[in-house]
């Protein structure tokens, strides 16, 4: 049986502006195993040719096709649920380009959705125009529900933190696409052609990366380079399979080669 991984970004491969050790070669042993991969993130903000090459000019050996954001998985849902519908978006250019190409008009009058993503272009006339939409009838969509997005100089508000705004203004609770919502889990999943089984969520943060694995029946591996310490397990009702230190506790051949061969096991 193949094995496949879904890799969360910042805290797992790099933090802020400063890379984690270890992450390129990690990357580079799945792709000279010919071992499936994808990144995950829930920050809509950027194309995934955008991401790609970012990650590049950091010297991964990564595609296009290696990259799969909220904002994708949130075009995708929307285009299964209304196709070739309308959206209002508070965001920037990958969401914007996710819905165009799932068939999503962007327009200003009338809209069948408010969707919510990630940006720094966020102004009250936007807020107020989303909040006419919704109590129009528009259905309140988000990219995902974190409050805030880390930043080499501390933290910014993020999605979630706009939409508990237009949630009090409208009384009108938001549908989440990104993680840890299985909608997004199980598209990235698919992506890779896996099953469940043979799936395994790395990634920095309990109440997302690790939570939305445990939910689909992934296997889940945390790392500690990001957002967890060990020492904040306890607060939580569910546990990874593994916790690690970082991602480069992960590249030894053996680890690998079990992915490979079909014989993957984690031991906590």
């Amino acid at each position: 049986m193949k094995h496949g991984f879904l890799i969360d970004m910042d805290g797992v491969i790099y933090r802020g502006n400063e890379m984690i050790q270890g992450a390129v070669e990690f990357v580079a042993a799945l792709r000279a195993r010919k071992i499936p991969f994808l990144f995950l993130t829930n920050n809509s903000q950027r194309t995934r040719r955008d991401m790609a090459i970012k990650l590049r000019r950091r010297d991964f050996d990564v595609d296009e096709k290696h990259i799969f954001t909220c904002g994708m998985a949130t075009a995708q849902f929307l285009a299964q649920q209304k196709p070739h519908g309308t959206a209002f978006v508070i965001g920037e250019g990958g969401l914007l380009n996710a819905l165009h190409d799932s068939g999503y008009a962007i327009v200003d009058h009338d809209p069948d959705y408010v969707v919510v993503g990630e940006g720094r272009t966020l102004n009250l006339e936007l807020v107020e125009q989303a909040v006419n939409y919704i109590q129009g009838g528009a259905k309140l969509i988000a990219t995902n529900l974190d409050t805030s997005c880390p930043t080499p100089t501390g933290i910014r508000p993020g999605c979630g933190a706009t939409v508990a705004m237009l949630e009090a203004a409208t009384g009108v609770k938001a549908f989440s696409v990104g993680k840890p919502s299985s909608i997004m889990m199980r598209a990235a999943r698919k992506e890779l052609g896996l099953s469940a089984g043979e799936t395994t969520m790395i990634g920095d943060t309990m109440e997302t990366d690790i939570l939305g694995g445990v939910n689909m029946g992934y296997r889940t591996i945390l790392v500690l380079s990001g957002g967890t310490n060990r020492e904040d397990l306890k607060h939580f009702g569910y546990k990874p399979d593994l916790v690690v230190n970082s991602i480069a506790d992960l590249y030894n051949q053996d680890f690998l080669q079990e992915s490979v061969n079909g014989e993957f096991a984690l031991t906590a």
